[in-house]
């Protein structure tokens, strides 16, 4: 069977700690709102079959980008969460996908992702039994707290900080994010739903300049990085 990819980029939220007047995905960077920026990145990854971006119903940013007749892109309606927005994708996808094709599921505001690791990321899962997503190790000594008072201080050699994309097969990803959503688990990100279930995803280590647009600090930071790629990809 000839496995394809397709993509989940959750694009529903208001973005709150950015007390901006609009979501953070539409926020400008470099003269592009953040979600042109992101989903650009993704269309440079030939392998990619589609990619579904779930955004919320009053969504009244999304016409003014380059993207409403691409027949690459697929408007899905996002949900309260994350995770029921990126169910939301995958339902939405189910009449075109088969079960074990590759779904990666990439944060709205992570506009910084390379080519070369989207690629690195499949090229290294794809005959993995589960699948697994892009991460860092963690350099900062880390603490435990209750009450604002150290409890412990956990060995950082076994944390890694979680990145996206993340890979899982189609049906397995959209099974985990039924279940656990049926269950009620707080599911932050895509592998949590899949350890839920008793597997173990896979780490690839990523990019250290794969940020996440979180508060309007990020916003230079990524004009930095995105300026830097582009000194790096010049001749």
């Amino acid at each position: 069977m000839n496995q394809r990819f397709w993509a989940v980029v959750p694009a529903a939220g208001v973005g709150k700690r950015m007390a901006s007047d609009r979501p953070k995905q539409y926020l400008e960077i470099l003269g592009k709102p953040v979600l042109q920026h992101t989903l650009e990145r993704l269309l440079k990854v030939n392998e990619i079959t589609a990619i579904a971006v779930a955004l919320g119903t009053e969504d009244g940013y999304w016409e003014a980008l380059p993207f409403t007749h691409n027949p690459r892109i697929i408007r899905a309606p996002g949900g309260s969460e994350r995770a029921d927005s990126v169910l939301s994708a995958l339902d939405h996808l189910s009449d075109r996908a088969d079960p074990m094709d590759w779904v990666l599921v990439h944060d709205a505001a992570r506009l910084c992702i390379t080519e070369a690791d989207i690629q690195k990321l499949m090229r290294t899962l794809f005959e993995d039994p589960i699948g697994g997503l892009l991460a860092l190790p963690v350099s900062d000594t880390l603490k435990r707290v209750e009450e604002r008072r150290v409890k412990e201080t956990p060995d950082r050699s076994q944390i890694w900080r979680a990145l996206t994309p993340q890979m899982f097969r189609f049906e397995a990803l959209r099974t985990a994010l039924q279940e656990g959503l049926r269950d009620g688990l707080v599911i932050t990100d895509e592998a949590s739903a899949m350890e839920f279930r008793g597997f173990e995803p896979r780490i690839i280590e990523g990019r250290s300049d794969n940020i996440k647009i979180t508060r309007p600090e990020d916003l230079r930071l990524a004009a930095f990085f995105l300026e830097q790629q582009k000194d790096e990809a010049s001749p």
